[in-house]
């Protein structure tokens, strides 16, 4: 467990004792990431942690923005996509000139399709979409053609590829570059209900690692007892379902379905949009 900044430390806790309370087998080994420190002690220690773990429930941490343009973002740590304005690979040729590397390979675009249709087939959805701007970017096409590629093995579903288009009833399944999954994630959360409601998982080959699918980590709100926490107990949710309890986690999230209060945090995730304007939340 990675709690994070913001209202990460709070929410995380109240699943470690929810957990507790139900009895669920599951210990916790507590690896704190200090967002402002200079070294990557911390972060070594919470990509360690995780190696060793194999599944980690993780809170958002702040990335901190006075590091060079070159620093990695913490934002990022154990995710797949990698790759694209992501890769921090900036810098300035001449004063108020700065020139951002798009990074995207052949062998990761191959990775990130192949899960996208595993994912689609373990689901049983019948449609992929590789969202993109290869209008604009030329050799983003690669990335259609890994696709397509991987799509051949995958006779049941069906595949297509678009520019980025506002109408998000036509998709199942979506497969985007970096920048573009993280605005259509935030965009996503919006229309279900609100950033403390939507779960997210970042898998790797060896390990995977549960969070919510917005990574803000709500300093203006933390330790006021207003987050909603509905995105964090879903995440754990997956996370027991990765750890092959899936009868604990079906009766912990009936219990809680059933008890009133989803009803609550979706009216005090409405409040929770009125209590402050801050980008953070």
């Amino acid at each position: 467990m990675v709690p994070g900044d913001g209202i990460g430390p709070e929410l995380l806790n109240h699943i470690r004792e929810l957990l507790r309370f139900c009895c669920v087998p599951v210990d916790f080994e507590v690896v704190r990431v200090d967002s402002s420190a200079s070294s990557e002690d911390d972060i070594n220690n919470a990509v360690t942690a995780i190696r060793r773990n194999g599944v980690a429930l993780n809170g958002s941490i702040e990335t901190k923005h006075s590091l060079p343009p070159s620093h990695k973002s913490r934002n990022n740590l154990l995710r797949e996509n990698t790759e694209g304005e992501y890769s921090s690979l900036e810098h300035k040729n001449v004063p108020g000139v700065v020139e951002c590397l798009k990074i995207i390979t052949r062998v990761k675009s191959l990775r990130i399709a192949e899960y996208a249709f595993n994912l689609a087939r373990e689901k049983g959805h019948r449609k992929v979409t590789a969202v993109h701007k290869a209008n604009i970017t030329y050799y983003l096409k690669m990335t259609i053609s890994c696709c397509k590629e991987v799509a051949a093995g995958y006779p049941e579903i069906t595949f297509d590829n678009m520019i980025v288009d506002p109408k998000p009833q036509q998709f199942v399944v979506m497969e985007l570059c970096n920048l573009y999954e993280s605005v259509v994630r935030n965009v996503c959360a919006g229309l279900v209900g609100g950033r403390g409601l939507v779960p997210g998982v970042n898998h790797s080959k060896d390990c995977t690692v549960f969070e919510t699918a917005t990574r803000n980590t709500g300093k203006c709100i933390a330790n006021k007892k207003i987050a909603n926490p509905t995105a964090t107990l879903l995440a754990s949710c997956l996370m027991l379902d990765q750890l092959k309890c899936v009868m604990i986690r079906k009766a912990f999230l009936n219990t809680v379905c059933n008890s009133g209060i989803i009803q609550y945090m979706l009216i005090m995730s409405s409040g929770y949009k009125n209590a402050s304007h801050s980008p953070h939340l």
